[in-house]
């Protein structure tokens, strides 16, 4: 079994030649790879990332097919289906590493953002739900109330969000609680940006 802190170099790493524009990955497989894969499956870290088309897991981490356990939603909100998948990984194929991973311009953040500045535009309920489990965690930003939305405030929003998804993993489900503690299971956040390609792991890894 791969070590979280094993998985998170690995990425970082994979990260790093995404970036240079030098890709170890081969999306290319043989008849003899897709039956080992198919029948039994190691993923080394699980992704809980958000649906946007900008931000493919496996490709800005420079992953194969059969290396990630890729988690999509958006928002990269965590609800109970996202903490029934990261329970399935963790328990099935003894993954100890799970990454919340939201980028930067976010648009469900960005329509969260617009919620709260009362300039809401016409939302399906489903799309609503959304918007409120993001809202809490950007509310409390300091600023939130006044609707002056910088740059700055949008990534400040977006990481806010990310650290709750973490959060919400780590307090909600007595699975992966009990893996943390006992078992080695990390769970951290991560901001991929859109502009330079770069994915910024944030300082909570022990």
């Amino acid at each position: 079994m791969v070590s979280a802190q094993e998985a998170l170099k690995t990425l970082h790493e994979g990260n790093n030649r995404y970036v240079s524009g030098v890709s170890n990955s081969n999306t290319k497989t043989s008849y003899a790879q897709r039956r080992a894969l198919a029948a039994a499956q190691e993923p080394f870290a699980i992704i809980l990332g958000c649906s946007d088309s900008e931000a493919p897991a496996e490709i800005i981490l420079d992953q194969g097919i059969g290396d990630l356990f890729v988690i999509r939603v958006a928002g990269n909100i965590v609800a109970s289906s996202q903490i029934d998948s990261v329970e399935f990984a963790t328990e099935k194929f003894g993954t100890r590493l799970v990454v919340v991973m939201g980028h930067s311009k976010c648009g469900v953040v960005l329509a969260t953002l617009e919620e709260l500045r009362h300039e809401p535009k016409e939302k399906s309920q489903n799309l609503c739900s959304i918007i409120d489990r993001i809202r809490p965690s950007i509310e409390m930003l300091p600023g939130a109330e006044l609707g002056d939305y910088s740059d700055s405030f949008v990534q400040q929003a977006v990481r806010a969000n990310i650290c709750a998804s973490v959060n919400h993993l780590q307090q909600r489900s007595e699975v992966l609680e009990q893996l943390i503690k006992k078992d080695g299971l990390i769970i951290v956040g991560a901001e991929y940006s859109l502009e330079t390609g770069v994915v910024d792991f944030f300082d909570n890894v022990p």
